[in-house]
């Protein structure tokens, strides 16, 4: 076992809570929305989806045992905790920025989708090249998937496909709708579509193709609708905050072993088995999914609403959210055991510590050059 790499744990912390400051008694982080304030818990969180996609790849139990080397067990099962953050935040600050930018809607598909468009090209793009490279058979066929998009060269792109669809109805039914609270209910209906298709679809190789693509969209959702409603619930909280934060954690402390335990005994895999019920099967394990999320980012929010974050590595890599989790993925497999599960890798690291070094010394870099290259594309400064 490779103890060093707990010494990251350690770092984690630190990163996290380095000049943080805790509210006294009767007084709250009232910017615990802020814009600024949500990058930092981005940016934390995009670590933790790092360290999640590395643990995975180091001591996942679906992988041939000899490879695997224990230390970020923790993070194999909770991806979709941390970007369940990601899509509340989004949906969150699409509705803010509705209401308190006037005009919002001229001009939002090459505001807010195009950039993601982008994004999910030209990482789709490196990875294409570096498949090659690394010696990948292509087809005719399957070269056009790739390069259309249809299938995804970059495996982690998923996020940078649902969020313009939802960026997209969110847009026609704020544009077309008069009332604004039916606009929000189709908005929600479209995530709600969304994910009933995902369920409805076996695992592939095209859109769609497994659980990560639907298991965390509804705080999508609830974003929306937090924003919406903000003051006055954010003013009941405060006045029953034990309550709410000892139901926050003895939800999550329930709710995401129960979803092991779902996911254990019914799977969303049925179509392994020719199971008949395995729609209803991948309803029982989403539920459960969808409820610990739940619980995981009311705790989250919180806990933010009493400790006030803030310090430059947080900032640095809050702005650097978007190109860091599309890219760190290919130095994940690079110097893991296999690339991509089709190839030998180009270095495989075995210790884990080591390991994580590597991928991070070369993912932040590469994530700072990705956004200038689409800075200057969309000639943004």
């Amino acid at each position: 076992m490779d103890k060093l790499v707990y010494l990251y744990y350690i770092v984690l912390i630190v990163i996290l809570f380095w000049g943080a400051t805790v509210c006294k008694k009767k007084t709250w982080n009232e910017e615990f929305m802020s814009l600024s304030q949500t990058k930092y818990i981005q940016g934390f969180l995009a670590i933790c989806v790092m360290l999640h996609h590395a643990g995975q790849k180091t001591c996942a139990p679906w992988h041939d045992p000899k490879y695997t080397v224990h230390g970020l067990d923790f993070f194999v099962n909770i991806g979709y905790l941390f970007v369940s953050v990601f899509l509340f935040c989004s949906g969150y600050g699409l509705y803010k920025s509705y209401k308190q930018k006037e005009n919002y809607l001229q001009g939002f598909v090459k505001r807010r989708i195009l950039p993601l468009v982008l994004a999910y090209y030209s990482t789709g793009l490196i990875f294409f090249v570096v498949r090659l490279l690394m010696g990948q058979k292509m087809s005719v066929p399957l070269m056009l998937c790739y390069l259309s998009g249809v299938m995804l060269c970059n495996v982690n792109a998923w996020f940078v496909i649902a969020l313009p669809i939802f960026y997209m109805g969110f847009y026609l039914a704020f544009k077309f709708i008069k009332k604004e609270g039916r606009a929000l209910f189709a908005t929600i209906f479209v995530v709600f579509v969304y994910t009933l298709l995902g369920t409805l679809v076996d695992h592939n190789n095209f859109w769609l193709c497994g659980e990560w693509w639907y298991n965390s969209v509804h705080l999508f959702s609830i974003g929306l609708l937090f924003a919406r409603f903000e003051k006055p619930v954010v003013a009941h909280v405060k006045k029953f905050y034990p309550m709410y934060l000892m139901l926050a954690i003895v939800g999550l402390v329930f709710f995401y072993p129960f979803s092991r335990y779902t996911q254990d005994v019914f799977s969303y895999y049925g179509e392994n088995w020719n199971a008949p019920d395995k729609v209803q099967r991948r309803w029982i394990c989403l539920l459960s999914q969808q409820a610990a999320s739940c619980a995981f980012v009311f705790m989250v929010f919180l806990l933010n609403m009493k400790i006030k974050l803030g310090n430059k590595v947080l900032g640095f890599m809050g702005a650097l959210t978007l190109e860091f989790y599309l890219i760190h993925g290919l130095f994940v497999d690079l110097f893991g055991f296999d690339f991509l599960e089709i190839r030998p890798s180009l270095y495989y690291i075995r210790n884990v510590a080591l390991y994580l070094l590597v991928v991070i010394v070369l993912s932040v870099p590469a994530a700072v050059i990705l956004q200038k290259v689409h800075n200057a594309i969309l000639r943004k400064k």
